[in-house]
């Protein structure tokens, strides 16, 4: 049964400060991103440095990945100021200030391995203020706004990466990458007024009572529960489709389709954009209002078939109008999905160890994501199946993801609700 959801309730969910607070920390958690890659391969290519370098450098990301390693900590520990959550964020986004400012002082081509270090600090401390924000969100929000809190800071989020990203490097180009970086930093100080301005969530349980505890209990506090290692499964599995087809898009369109670059970028970088954020939006909207099940599974079946839309695209041959339609719908139900899939992986977290668990939950949602690149190239590469075959191929890799969440029915039913307040 859908839960009514009356149009001023939308209205005052966007009003809540809560909401307001995470797009904000959306912002704050997506500008460091781009500095430490696009931007700033950009920046050394500009100066000369050589590929293998710039290679390198790729590197730096790796703190992201293995963020889960130190979020025990994070979950243990309580700074002396703002509290637990508060207190990581604002120590994160201050270091952060401090790190991209270093960053606009030091030249890629004079002190390269400097600005290495630099680029490694900066993504550790982003992969830090993430714990923080993830597990502060999971905190703060209450079942009803984890959609609408998932959405705005999904939105927020890519908001950054465009700021830091496209117009980092037109603002580059015109006054020069220290003034860039210098702005970029002062940026940051979205993130630290969102931080003071927040209040300590009122879920906020007690931290682990020792190390060991922060990282033993986190796990055995999850696979105690009914069906864990099936919802596992179906972190991996939801968005297993979606990421199959969009490891190898661009190059479809490309090379098998005969896009120009830039009819490519203005969809995909513009208009795909602008229709991932109404997707999310709509997603948390719509969340609220379904409930968590039945938007996972109408999101769920949304994205499995706009993959179709890029099967009609192999068939069909090149239109541009197509191609326009297929990425609009192909984001406007990414993005829904996304909103629930985050509102998902807040509902799962137990409050006292939300830093830990979500940077696992989250880190295990990746693996699609991560590995599905190299089997999608092997596969065209060698001619098992056509582009055709391809995407029909990855509207079937989303069937069983969608089976299993037809499966867990009960189990994801039951987790949308602030089932961890009492703890």
């Amino acid at each position: 049964m859908g839960r009514p959801f009356p149009a001023r309730d939308v209205v005052r969910q966007v009003a809540n400060k809560r909401i307001g607070i995470i797009l904000l920390l959306g912002f704050s958690s997506g500008l460091p991103l781009a500095l430490t890659s696009g931007t700033l391969q950009a920046w050394m290519t500009v100066e000369g440095i050589d590929l293998t370098t710039i290679g390198i450098f790729t590197l730096a990301t790796l703190p992201y990945t293995w963020k889960f390693l130190w979020a025990p900590f994070m979950d243990r520990y309580v700074p002396p100021l703002f509290g637990r959550r508060r207190g990581w964020m604002l120590l994160t986004q201050v270091g952060l200030v401090f790190a991209i400012g270093a960053m606009a002082m030091t030249s890629p081509s004079d002190a390269t391995w400097r600005m290495a270090f630099l680029a490694l600090l900066v993504v550790f401390l982003s992969a830090s203020q993430d714990v923080a924000v993830d597990a502060f969100r999971t905190d703060a929000l209450h079942a009803r706004e984890r959609g609408m809190g998932a959405a705005v800071f999904v939105g927020g989020y890519r908001a950054a990466m465009l700021v830091s990203g496209a117009l980092a490097l037109v603002l580059a180009q015109h006054l020069g990458w220290q003034f860039t970086y210098f702005l970029m930093a002062g940026l940051m100080g979205v993130g630290v007024v969102a931080t003071l301005l927040a209040d300590n969530p009122a879920l906020d349980a007690p931290p682990p009572a020792s190390t060991w505890a922060a990282i033993r209990d986190p796990f055995r506090e999850f696979f105690t529960r009914r069906g864990a290692l099936a919802l596992l499964l179906l972190i991996v599995l939801y968005k297993f489709g979606d990421a199959f087809a969009g490891t190898l898009t661009t190059a479809f369109l490309l090379r098998d389709v005969g896009f120009e670059l830039q009819e490519i970028g203005i969809i995909t970088k513009g208009a795909g954009l602008v229709a991932s954020l109404l997707g999310v939006l709509f997603g948390g909207v719509l969340l609220a209002q379904m409930g968590l099940y039945r938007s996972l599974m109408v999101f769920g079946v949304l994205q499995a078939l706009t993959n179709l839309g890029f099967w009609l695209l192999a068939v069909s041959g090149k239109s541009f109008a197509l191609m326009a339609a297929v990425i609009g719908m192909e984001n406007i139900a990414g993005g829904m999905g996304t909103a629930a899939f985050v509102a998902l992986l807040m509902a799962l977290c137990n409050h006292r160890y939300s830093a830990t668990q979500f940077a696992l939950l989250s880190a295990l949602a990746a693996v699609g994501r991560v590995y599905l690149g190299p089997l999608a190239g092997y596969i065209i590469d060698h001619q098992y199946v056509d582009w055709a075959g391809f995407f029909l191929l990855t509207t079937a890799a989303a069937l069983p993801g969608l089976w299993l969440l037809w499966k867990m029915k009960a189990v994801v039913a039951a987790a949308d609700v602030d089932r961890f307040e009492s703890q």
